[in-house]
């Protein structure tokens, strides 16, 4: 089965992916992933420096996750699982040639990068990518964009995907928040239910941010059935406010 991934760009709604039970990924969400530059040293060290003193507390209780070349990072607990990076890009069909940063993290104890769209997911599954916009959809983005970068989120999105034979149903907003964390860095929170052709319930809570100029887009997202969510509620929120961007 292919379930949908859209963007409200007019031109960037309906290619293909390969992937387990998801997902039809706009070109907003993979035609971006485009290469970005190496090195940012400071960035690095400022990062190696905040896993240096939490390592010198004892114990680790995080797993610092970074694309220090877009300055951006997060953290997941430490006991959560990383997805193999060629995993990861086969089923977001990129191929690994794409020059994008993306990582996936699995909490479950049966890690598979098939988790990232996928239902039933008992345990948190977090998703990230960073990617280059190209001047057009620079210049055309906007905040429901981003609320609609992976899946459809707003209700002309939601109308659009249903015509076109998306699979989800149910919508439930949860929050819908408006962003800006510093230095021209701008963007979205959305938490919302969608529920699946198996039934099952799914909460989704996103973080969408653009750069200063527009020119790169930042993507969090953690997932898992409702009540997963409900449990895991706090730990889901150390995640998703841990999502750092600095603008480059």
């Amino acid at each position: 089965m292919w379930y949908g991934v859209y963007t409200n760009h007019p031109s960037t709604r309906h290619t293909r992916v390969k992937a387990s039970p998801l997902m039809e990924v706009a070109p907003l969400a993979s035609r971006t992933l485009l290469r970005v530059g190496r090195g940012l040293a400071g960035f690095s060290a400022l990062l190696v420096a905040v896993m240096v003193m939490v390592a010198g507390c004892g114990a680790p209780q995080f797993t610092y996750v970074a694309d220090s070349s877009a300055y951006t990072y997060f953290k997941v607990p430490y006991g959560w699982h990383k997805i193999d990076n060629a995993s990861l890009a086969k089923i977001l069909n990129s191929g690994g040639s794409s020059g994008a940063w993306s990582a996936a993290y699995d909490a479950g104890t049966a890690p598979s990068a098939t988790h990232v769209f996928s239902s039933q997911i008992s345990q948190p599954f977090a998703f990230a990518l960073v990617g280059q916009l190209s001047s057009t959809e620079s210049n055309q983005i906007s905040y429901n964009g981003l609320r609609d970068f992976l899946l459809p989120v707003t209700s002309a999105a939601r109308t659009s995907a249903s015509k076109s034979g998306f699979p989800l149903t149910g919508f439930q907003l949860l929050r819908n928040a408006v962003l800006a964390p510093g230095q021209g860095v701008h963007g979205v929170r959305v938490t919302f239910d969608y529920t699946y052709p198996d039934g099952s319930i799914d909460t989704f809570d996103q973080i969408a941010f653009l750069n200063a100029e527009a020119t790169k887009v930042y993507i969090l997202m953690v997932h898992c059935e409702t009540s997963c969510f409900s449990r895991e509620l706090s730990q889901i929120n150390t995640v998703m406010t841990s999502f750092t961007v600095r603008s480059s």
